[in-house]
């Protein structure tokens, strides 16, 4: 079976944990080798990037944001995902390149066509690989924000305001719209079983499972 790199997005909130447990539990049932990872994050120098990131005290410009951002994904890509993909197994990623034009892109710059443009420009040339699907778990801004409150302390991102996360989702609706073989939209209200079973028809049918 030939390697997938799945990527899994949204909002603050909207169980991007639990639904990447449920899969795992699926494809090693189905004897299915993976490697799960995240971003921020993935290797060791990517993870020391991801402290200073979401660490509420950083303060730093968006622009330095964006670029710390690719550095560990640059890294990340060279040091996990391709070998993983190299030897033949699924990669299931929390977060990756649409993270950037969401967060970045539209949370930071507002849609702004300049923006979206540097992002979009460091994408192409740091980026060797996009992922095979990347599920997209749409649920409304203020309940995700809600489930988000529950857990622990918030970190960098989540201390936003609900306009910021507003603009996030309106990124993720704009990358459905520009790719929606890729990017697939997933409605993650209903229980846990209920997104699990909608993710897996997604997953099972693009990757002939």
């Amino acid at each position: 079976m030939h390697a997938r790199f799945i990527s899994f997005e949204g909002t603050e909130g909207v169980g991007k944990t639990t639904a990447i447990n449920q899969l795992c539990q699926r494809l090693q049932a189905q004897g299915i080798d993976f490697v799960r990872t995240r971003e921020p994050g993935g290797s060791d120098f990517a993870e020391q990037l991801r402290t200073l990131l979401l660490a509420p005290e950083t303060q730093i410009s968006d622009d330095t944001e964006l670029l710390l951002m690719f550095a560990a994904r640059c890294d990340h890509l060279q040091q996990v995902i391709l070998p993983a993909l190299d030897a033949g197994k699924w990669v299931i990623c929390d977060r990756f390149i649409d993270s950037s034009m969401a967060y970045q892109g539209f949370g930071r710059g507002c849609g702004d066509a300049l923006v979206l443009d540097k992002v979009q420009g460091l994408i192409q040339q740091f980026v060797s690989r996009l992922p095979d699907i990347t599920i997209w778990l749409d649920l409304p801004v203020i309940e995700g924000i809600e489930r988000a409150a529950k857990r622990s302390v918030a970190d960098r991102f989540e201390q936003e305001a609900v306009a910021f996360f507003s603009r996030v989702h309106q990124g993720y609706a704009y990358q459905h719209q520009q790719d929606p073989k890729r990017v697939q939209r997933v409605d993650a209200s209903g229980d846990v079983d209920e997104v699990a079973q909608r993710v897996w028809q997604v997953i099972s049918h693009n990757c002939e499972l």
